[in-house]
């Protein structure tokens, strides 16, 4: 018996890759007032309709090129804990720097918050964004919730330690740096940060 042929247009293969490959390129060349959601359609090689099946705004398509920039992160326990979370707040800064800078020139100076700033408007905004965003943090989030927590059994860090109190401390002390003060994240604050925050909280 010949199998009954399948009606409508084939599922692209790979179609989330490559949608999510080619708004990475256009996000960070034309930034966020000029990136446009057809023109990534385009240039991943989908029709508009997959596109938007997926996302249906370009806030959420944004939230999702930039949590696949998180996923990008490794994060792990080594041992040695002061190491692991400069290790991880200093690609965390790499990646808010890289999007910070998203269709801007290189060196024009420009020290303010752009997409990031842009992203935490729209999940602001709206709800549904603002679901998205939060469900991105939180899944990142669990992992390094999960390192600090093996530092904290392996007697690194004391045993009344609330690791996600630590972790807000950490990450909210680069957002507040980015976001409303405008000072420079680098790694040299990212030492003393992890320090400062250490002195407090190992055994």
């Amino acid at each position: 018996m010949v199998p009954a042929a399948r009606r409508g247009r084939p599922r692209t293969e790979g179609a989330d890759e490559k949608i999510l490959g080619a708004a990475l390129e256009l996000l960070l060349e034309r930034g966020y007032d000029r990136f446009s959601v057809d023109e990534a359609a385009a240039t991943a090689g989908v029709a508009k309709t997959t596109l938007y099946r997926r996302w249906p705004t370009k806030d959420h398509l944004i939230v999702a090129v930039v949590a696949r920039m998180q996923d990008e992160v490794p994060v792990h326990y080594s041992g040695d804990v002061r190491a692991d979370l400069t290790r991880c707040l200093n690609a965390i800064v790499h990646g808010l720097d890289r999007v910070r800078r998203a269709g801007r020139p290189a060196g024009s100076g420009d020290t303010s918050a752009g997409l990031v700033a842009e992203v935490a408007a729209a999940a602001a905004r709206h709800a549904d964004v603002g679901a998205a965003v939060h469900a991105m943090f939180a899944r990142r989030n669990a992992v390094v919730l999960a390192l600090l927590q093996e530092a904290k059994d392996q007697g690194e860090l004391r045993p009344g330690l609330d690791p996600e109190v630590l972790f807000d401390q950490l990450a909210g002390a680069l957002y507040y740096r980015l976001l409303v003060t405008g000072r420079p994240l680098d790694g040299a604050y990212v030492g003393r940060l992890v320090s400062t925050a250490l002195e407090g909280a190992a055994r």
